[in-house]
């Protein structure tokens, strides 16, 4: 039977958050040299395009939990900069659910918004590096370290990758 804390929404976001943080963390750890600006269609953004947003989502987030809505587009060209900002924002996102009661409709603003938004972005980057000739390796996800509160870009490692696709056993090896 869970606990009542853990069905309590501020808990299960902040799960969502150290969840988003592990895969983006996997998705941008030892990206190979030239990733930040690889294209892979002139309408698409690239990979440091992408962590920008992922920064402006993340800021938005913090809004919304504060029960604004504000937006603002705040991201830069700077690989370094757009990576630390964007665990940065991360990090005070999860500090404001930790501290702050969230009403019903910033929590459904949350998930529907930044969180879901951020998850498919750090898809994005996941393929744009398969792309490129360096895959992210698939691991079992729900057998991963994700610790609430653990938000920032130093993660545990995985402790369950695999070969091949999970969703193709002739890839299994």
């Amino acid at each position: 039977m869970p606990t009542e804390e853990a069905l309590d929404p501020r808990t299960v976001l902040r799960h969502f958050a150290a969840t988003l943080a592990y895969r983006a963390a996997k998705a941008l750890r030892d990206a190979p040299a030239g990733f930040e600006t690889a294209a892979v269609s002139p309408a698409s953004r690239t990979p440091v395009q992408i962590v920008a947003h992922l920064g402006d989502l993340m800021a938005w987030g913090v809004h919304l939990a504060q029960g604004e809505h504000t937006w603002s587009a705040d991201g830069g060209s700077d690989w370094e900069t757009e990576k630390a900002r964007f665990f940065r924002e991360l990090e005070r996102l999860d500090a404001e659910l930790a501290s702050r009661e969230l009403t019903p409709d910033s929590i459904e603003k949350l998930v529907q918004g930044p969180l879901a938004d951020a998850l498919t972005h750090v898809g994005q980057l996941t393929m744009i590096r398969g792309a490129l000739g360096a895959p992210v390796r698939p691991e079992s996800y729900a057998r991963a370290t994700i610790t609430r509160g653990r938000v920032g870009p130093d993660q545990p490692a995985p402790r369950s990758e695999f070969q091949g696709d999970a969703s193709r056993p002739d890839t299994w090896g």
